[in-house]
């Protein structure tokens, strides 16, 4: 018996809740891995505010956000992307709902809020950093593609 075809996305949209620390991040290792690849945005149900701690975990990977303006899906304006994927439960139900008469695929990557994080500035970025390399590992398995020698 053949293994099930794993068909590659050529656009992606991750949601969030306010699209200030889990869909950026996801958005930005999706550019950074695959470029030229998948076309590839972010947004939140509600309007968020820039995370300095994005920043700084994103900045270790040479990667620097400070153009990236946290947005809601009525700030995007676009559609047409063959897979979202949601990092939060309001941002689930949302793209539930908004996909619900289209031809696209939904799924759920349960990712903890590390805004949740207590402790010092490096157990904080810690948490940061945890969120990330969780994202980078789901996109390798779920894109089953290898980058381009970035990790």
């Amino acid at each position: 018996m053949d293994a099930p075809i794993h068909k590659h996305p050529s656009a992606i949209l991750f949601m969030c809740r306010m699209n200030a620390v889990r869909s950026p991040m996801a958005e930005a290792v999706t550019k950074l891995m695959f470029p030229g690849k998948v076309y590839v945005r972010s947004c939140g149900v509600f309007a968020g505010d820039r995370d300095p701690f994005v920043d700084s975990v994103m900045e270790e990977l040479g990667v620097d956000m400070s153009e990236h303006t946290p947005k809601t899906y009525e700030d995007l304006a676009e559609d047409g992307f063959e897979l979202v994927v949601t990092l939060a439960p309001e941002a689930h139900h949302m793209a539930l709902e908004l996909t619900r008469t289209q031809a696209v695929d939904v799924e759920y990557w349960p990712t903890l809020d590390p805004t949740l994080a207590t402790g010092s500035r490096a157990q904080i970025l810690d948490a940061y950093r945890g969120v990330r390399d969780t994202l980078k590992k789901r996109l390798l398995k779920r894109l089953d593609w290898h980058p381009q020698g970035v990790f």
